[in-house]
């Protein structure tokens, strides 16, 4: 029998992942879920939803799936066998903080990269090392799993710095293989991606469905749909021509490097998505209160992070049944990649099972593609320095580096707002 920790379990995202575990249950063998969080106030809401939830779906008693909920981390995670990670060091005003960052100096504010997804990583890597120390001593055994934001970043950290077994997920390419598979017609484990990147910046170079490659029909297919499509809000979105030159299926986050200027022009006219988000919080959390609710609402799906209990549920279950099924995951590449650095987190294809990830062998990146990737990792690299080390220099030269960073001449004055905003929450970096 198995229990599943998830930290974090405050979030609205709470009944995504609830739901799929639970329709997963018997090859999770599972009998308990429990939910930890820091806000008791969000735990009395998300926690009694989700017993109603496994109430519903597996009744109470033997053969039943209980549901705990606890402020205590040590608690929560003594005796899981498996740990869910989807925490916001700083709650949503962080979030909010980091997006204005940004728009402070004329970059780009968003909060997994640029200079906000560099905050909210030094937020983050002391506390998700604090509770990977937590599950090496109370759940010996364990595997981790990190949704947490930035979280190639944080899986960086935490596979470098613990030896919790770690692997480091995100909803984009679960949600791209569905896609994909919905326009052909096909089962989602019909379609095999070559993946390649880090989270949150990624490329799709080749799609295979049933064993035959199909990679040109979806790139004229998405070639045509971009031409036409209507993006929401009026964000920048792709065009035919960058599709033509990328010759990949590019992930979404790409446009903030690609299309920077297009990105900052959006920005300065509109709300930060944090703020949006908020709203959206309060709405879905309204309902969550409603004593009669025992099921994940229709209206979660605005909040982001669609398929996410898909992605999660799904990787866990395989692992536990050696399923030697493929899933895109966050882990060091170990050769997979030719060239890039073996002991770095990558996004690529991986083989589930017992033991583990196991990155697939794939081909050679683009020269253009490699380049950009080893910056970025230099920079992740750079973060988990000085986040680790307390190392201000560290901090500096990531944001130096960084593409979406500020000019030489306003790191120093970025670098102060950023100490500024998040005061008490930088860990060493605070000494």
């Amino acid at each position: 029998m198995s229990r599943v920790c998830v930290i974090g379990g405050g979030s609205t995202y709470t009944p995504e992942l609830v739901d799929g575990l639970l329709r997963r249950r018997a090859e999770l063998d599972l009998s308990e879920v429990v939910l930890v969080d820091n806000d008791a106030a969000r735990l009395e809401v998300l926690g009694p939803l989700a017993r109603r939830m496994a109430e519903r779906t597996t009744g109470t008693g033997t053969g039943g799936v209980d549901v705990h909920w606890t402020t205590d981390p040590v608690e929560g995670i003594r005796g899981s066998s498996w740990v869910v990670s989807q925490i916001r060091v700083g709650g949503m005003a962080a979030r909010d903080r980091d997006e204005r960052l940004g728009r402070e100096f004329g970059l780009i504010g968003q909060e997994t990269v640029g200079v906000g997804g560099m905050a909210n990583a030094l937020r983050t890597i002391p506390v998700a090392l604090d509770l990977a120390a937590i599950v090496a001593a109370e759940a010996p055994g364990a595997t981790l799993f990190n949704f947490t934001n930035p979280s190639g970043l944080v899986t960086e950290a935490l596979c470098r710095h613990t030896d919790v077994p770690t692997i480091g997920l995100c909803n984009v390419p679960w949600s791209t293989k569905a896609e994909v598979a919905s326009v052909f017609g096909v089962t989602p484990e019909a379609v095999d991606l070559d993946y390649v990147g880090l989270n949150h910046l990624s490329w799709m170079r080749a799609v295979t469905i049933g064993g035959e490659d199909r990679t040109a029909e979806v790139l004229a297919g998405l070639r045509a749909l971009v031409g036409k499509q209507v993006t929401h809000d009026g964000e920048p979105g792709w065009s035919p021509e960058a599709i033509e030159v990328l010759g990949a299926i590019p992930n979404y986050y790409l446009l903030y490097y690609y299309e920077t200027e297009a990105w900052l022009a959006h920005q300065a006219s509109r709300p930060t998505r944090a703020a949006e988000v908020m709203e959206i919080e309060e709405a879905l959390l309204e309902q969550y209160r409603d004593p009669n609710l025992d099921h994940k609402p229709a209206e979660l799906e605005q909040r982001g992070g669609a398929y996410y209990s898909e992605a999660a549920a799904a990787l866990m279950a395989d692992l536990a049944s050696d399923a030697g099924t493929v899933h895109v995951v966050n882990v060091p590449n170990a050769g997979a990649i030719p060239g890039f650095p073996d002991d770095v987190v990558v996004e690529v294809a991986a083989t589930i099972n017992r033991s583990g990830a196991v990155p697939r062998p794939t081909e050679a990146l683009r020269p253009d593609v490699d380049a950009l990737m080893r910056t970025i990792k230099d920079v992740e690299l750079l973060c988990v320095q000085a986040a680790v080390e307390g190392d201000e220099d560290a901090a500096l030269q990531a944001l130096l580096a960084h593409p979406l960073g500020p000019g030489a001449h306003q790191v120093r004055a970025v670098w102060n707002r950023m100490k500024e905003l998040n005061a008490g929450w930088f860990g060493r970096l605070d000494d």
